[in-house]
């Protein structure tokens, strides 16, 4: 639960469990958070869920257009449910987006909370956002986009990064990474970014298998993580830390914990194993990732 609901996972656990009698109608990807009573969306029982392909750059500029050479796999939560009502805004300037952009996704309904406990700044921050004509909503700090009703997650405001000008989602660069070298470990590894040469730079941490950690080969496998970001996402990374198995910061349902990574990668208490920086002059371009704009 809490995580991004990826088409390639339900895709290959139907394929797997398909000879046992799995129908890809049982699954139910749904939206929701402590705050709204744990519901905010979700699909019909008997449909399998709906995929939509978006290209991925103009998803970077948040637009929704379908198809496209880079495209991207997003899932479909539903629709809202016993009345609530789903609104897409532009953070910033707090008005209503139209079907097919991205903006933060603000909800309001009989099973939305009133408040944080004895924190009535974030409370009246959090609960109490209203638009020209109606309100309150609550503001979930996350991005998506409505389409035909449905509700799309794209990712979550404090964890996108601009990057050459462009929004980037880092559980897309995650992906990319993780699967770019057999020595390192699935769904343990973080994208963040850092302020470096006066510019916003991509840091990848990436924990490596344990049975790679003896005869781990540090350039090969920085090598495959920048080739295979500058390929699918158009973006140098700048720094890689290589992590020992079991050791990247995670919440206790194990979720990985980008903040905290940032902060120990700045303070150099990750627990490293290999690791690689970008040796760059202000305003140069790299020459592997050039090789894609």
């Amino acid at each position: 639960g809490a995580e991004p609901v990826r088409a390639a996972t339900l895709e290959r656990f139907a394929e797997t469990f398909a000879p046992c009698g799995f129908r890809p109608e049982a699954f139910y990807p749904c939206y929701g958070m402590a705050e709204t009573t744990l519901f905010i969306s979700g699909a019909t029982k008997t449909k399998p869920p709906v995929i939509k392909y978006v290209n991925a750059e103009a998803l970077a500029e948040n637009r929704v257009v379908v198809g496209g050479e880079k495209s991207r796999a997003v899932v479909s939560c539903g629709f809202a449910w016993l009345g609530d009502e789903i609104m897409i805004v532009d953070p910033e300037s707090l008005v209503p987006r139209p079907d097919g952009e991205v903006g933060e996704i603000w909800v309001s309904g009989a099973g939305v909370g009133r408040g944080y406990w004895n924190q009535s700044e974030e409370t009246e921050r959090t609960f109490n956002a209203f638009l020209a004509d109606k309100g309150p909503f609550l503001r979930t700090g996350d991005l998506g986009f409505l389409q035909d009703g449905e509700l799309f997650i794209t990712g979550r405001i404090k964890d996108v990064m601009i990057l050459w000008g462009r929004y980037r989602y880092p559980q897309d660069i995650e992906l990319t990474v993780e699967k770019c070298h057999p020595a390192l470990r699935s769904s343990c590894g973080a994208a963040f970014s850092i302020e470096a040469e006066d510019d916003e730079r991509l840091i990848i941490v990436q924990e490596v298998e344990r049975s790679y950690l003896r005869k781990l080969n540090v350039e090969e496998v920085v090598g495959a993580i920048r080739q295979a970001v500058a390929e699918e996402h158009t973006v140098e990374v700048y720094a890689i830390n290589l992590l020992k198995t079991g050791s990247i910061p995670k919440t206790t349902s194990g979720k990985i914990q980008r903040g905290v990574c940032r902060s120990q990668f700045l303070e150099g208490s990750l627990n490293v194993v290999g690791q690689w920086q970008l040796q760059t002059e202000k305003g140069s371009v790299s020459e592997l990732a050039g090789n894609y704009i």
